[in-house]
């Protein structure tokens, strides 16, 4: 075992003294460059972890002008599609050599703009941020910083930015049509929270769905419920109008309807069939099976790191959206015929 450095941290001149290498070749084999030998490095490499050498990324961030830090600015953390979203970032950014600043906005433009001041001043190279509404000083305060962004999952009016997001009129079709697919024909949109712009996406693309079935508007229904007493009277009413189907916003509201349901007595999916959003369930074990809108998370994740990358390389090409699939993923909370065999 090499003896340790009083007074501090170790540094590469520490190891070169050691090992017998100039600083510059120290530098490399920890880097693990090609250019040194395979016996160096290794040897470099395990004289530096017996001396507790840990690199100092703020020298180097100062001599490269970038930290190789991202910053990524979650809603509420309290929905484990968020939670599923960081690690799957997590897991693509370090591949590429990226450390993650996780920051959440609990979907407040105000804690918003704080989390974008707060990655703002650790000197990330980019942030990808999950917009809120009124997020429109967060996106200015990051113009002006000159750092590149890319909005994740929601796209804003006005100015164009880099957003890269899943085709969520389309989820909203695709939930509603599993519905109709299934046998009903008196269906529900139901959201908890008016999420910018994919509520309206969602609720679009549903409605789209219905009229190419050609279900009645009085068949239709599309409400924003703020608590679950407003909920529970809203079921009780819908149940009593003979509502059979509901495409829930996210996988989180809809595990919480259809427990809703259950506690009322009503049968899912027999009485009423309920399609949610998210497809948490690909991913973090849930013991409610419910069907869903797969969002292509990975590839939006791939997505949006390629596109942050090349804008901290200066790619000065105009500021484009990317949308990505969506898909069903059925678990038999639709009551189709195959799922009631089974």
């Amino acid at each position: 075992m090499c003896a340790a450095v009083k007074g501090g941290r170790v540094t590469l001149q520490d190891i070169a003294r050691i090992t017998g290498y100039t600083a510059n070749t120290v530098s490399r084999a920890l880097k693990d460059k090609t250019d040194i030998s395979e016996e160096t490095r290794r040897k470099i490499q395990k004289v530096a972890r017996e001396m507790g050498y840990v690199r100092n990324y703020a020298a180097s961030s100062l001599r490269s002008g970038r930290t190789k830090t991202i910053g990524l600015i979650l809603g509420a953390m309290s929905n484990p599609y968020y939670a599923a979203v960081a690690d799957a970032i997590h897991d693509a950014a370090s591949a590429l050599g990226y450390s993650l600043l996780t920051l959440c906005s609990r979907e407040n433009p105000e804690q918003e703009l704080k989390a974008v001041e707060t990655a703002l001043s650790r000197q990330v190279d980019g942030i990808l941020l999950f917009p809120c509404y009124g997020a429109e000083e967060s996106i200015q305060r990051m113009k002006n910083a000159g750092v590149p962004y890319v909005l994740m999952s929601r796209r804003l009016d006005g100015q164009e930015h880099d957003c890269v997001m899943c085709d969520e009129e389309e989820g909203g079709y695709l939930a509603a049509r599993h519905l109709i697919d299934a046998g009903r024909r008196r269906l529900a949109f139901t959201c908890g929270v008016n999420i910018v712009h994919s509520t309206e996406y969602r609720m679009k693309g549903f409605l789209r769905a219905c009229e190419e079935a050609g279900i009645p508007e009085a068949d239709r229904r599309v409400l924003i419920i703020h608590d679950n007493e407003e909920l529970r009277r809203k079921l009780v009413e819908w149940r009593a109008e003979g509502v059979d189907g509901i495409f829930v916003f996210c996988d989180m509201e809809a595990w919480n309807l259809t427990s809703t349901l259950q506690d009322m007595g009503v049968r899912v999916p027999e009485e009423i069939a309920v399609v949610g959003y998210d497809n948490i369930q690909g991913r973090i074990l849930f013991p409610m099976p419910l069907c869903t809108i797969d969002p292509s998370i990975d590839e939006m994740i791939q997505q949006a790191l390629t596109l942050l990358r090349r804008r901290i390389h200066r790619d000065e090409a105009p500021p484009q959206t990317i949308k990505v699939a969506a898909s069903i993923v059925c678990r038999g909370s639709c009551g189709c015929a195959q799922h009631r065999k089974a």
